[in-house]
């Protein structure tokens, strides 16, 4: 699975942290919402198209939150 996006609502810790990823395996789009940094709570979306899978991205970005896109690290060889 390759990372392609990182999306990050520039709060720090547990409770305030949250952050969107898009994801790409084959032909399949995953989208991850996750509160509560990397021990928090994910939920998963899974779509046919890139499109799809940005529509909600969007649609996760929306409110109050400063929403940061974050560079994503080149894959490890």
């Amino acid at each position: 699975m390759e990372q392609r996006k990182h999306w990050w609502n520039g709060r720090w810790g547990r409770i305030a942290r949250k952050d969107v990823y898009l994801r790409t395996s084959g032909d399949q789009w995953y989208v991850e919402q996750r509160a509560g940094g990397s021990d928090g709570v994910s939920h998963f979306f899974e779509y046919d198209s890139e499109d799809a899978a940005l529509d909600m991205v969007r649609a996760l970005l929306v409110g109050p939150d400063e929403w940061r896109e974050l560079s994503v690290r080149p894959p490890t060889r």
